[in-house]
């Protein structure tokens, strides 16, 4: 038994082979502390390390569960978040967002950012662990809060990054206003057959209604009473969804900007209040 074989297995059940490899690499050191440097110079696993790899692919095959549920981190932007089947797992899209976002807090010296929907709480600390701001984040789920305020904890930024339940801005106090409203939003509609992995992930984090527009529309249509004068609104986009997104804000907001990620589909949508 070694890692070529075990990695197979993944492979055998479906897994493709270049994610399989990354797999194998992430189980390997969070259970076995085997590292990249070990592989590097030349030590081979051991049996009883391959013995645990072995137990932990065989459950990922058998659960068909996401490696960062088994492993109950994900790595995001330089940070390793807590993660449970409660939340979403970080994606890199995500980080197109995060880093455009961390880029014009700092150019316009922003100091209060909100961001709704905030799952594991990935997007608001890395932006209150890498700006001056200060974030609150918003979710309706109970349980995915406990998960973000677990990984602010961890991070050491309690009073950078607070957390708060409410249903979208149901418990944003009136006389709140934000710089920056940000927002990963569910948006896969209704209906959407998921891969195994993905249908582990909470449904309620996944899908919206109106073709998978309902909270963007949602979040563009209460944003100005939330936001400062010339305030920006920023979404990560699903597939085919940035025209309608973009239709929603040019109401309000101006300067709206579409980006693309790498694989050259519209993933991110930002603009400004209008004045």
């Amino acid at each position: 038994m070694n890692t070529q074989t075990i990695t197979k297995l993944l492979i055998e059940a479906g897994i493709e082979e270049n994610e399989a490899k990354k797999e194998i690499k992430m189980l390997l050191e969070h259970f076995c502390k085997y590292t990249e440097m070990d592989r590097c110079r030349g030590i081979m696993p051991d049996e009883v390390q391959l013995s645990v790899l072995k137990e932990k692919v065989l459950e990922r095959i058998k659960d068909r569960a996401p490696v960062q549920y088994i492993i109950g981190e994900s790595y995001f932007m330089g940070e390793f978040f807590k993660v449970s089947p409660d939340v979403l797992i970080p994606r890199d899209e995500t980080e197109i967002l995060v880093t455009r976002a961390i880029e014009i807090i700092d150019r316009e010296d922003l100091k209060d950012v909100l961001d709704v929907g905030t799952g594991s709480g990935c997007i608001a600390c890395t932006i209150a662990k890498n700006t001056d701001a200060v974030v609150l984040g918003v979710d309706i789920s109970s349980d995915a809060l406990r998960v973000a305020l677990d990984n602010v904890t961890k991070l050491g930024i309690n009073n950078r990054a607070v957390f708060r339940k409410s249903n979208l801005f149901e418990k944003v106090r009136d006389e709140e206003k934000f710089d920056m409203i940000i927002s990963n939003p569910p948006y896969i509609p209704l209906g959407t057959e998921l891969s195994p992995e993905v249908d582990k992930e909470p449904k309620q984090a996944l899908f919206a209604s109106e073709n998978g527009l309902e909270f963007y529309r949602k979040i563009t249509e209460q944003a100005p009473l939330y936001l400062k004068p010339s305030g920006w609104l920023m979404f990560e986009l699903g597939i085919g969804e940035s025209a309608s997104v973009k239709k929603f804000m040019q109401k309000e907001f101006s300067e709206i900007v579409v980006e693309k990620d790498l694989a050259g589909i519209d993933r991110i949508i930002y603009g400004r209040l209008k004045k």
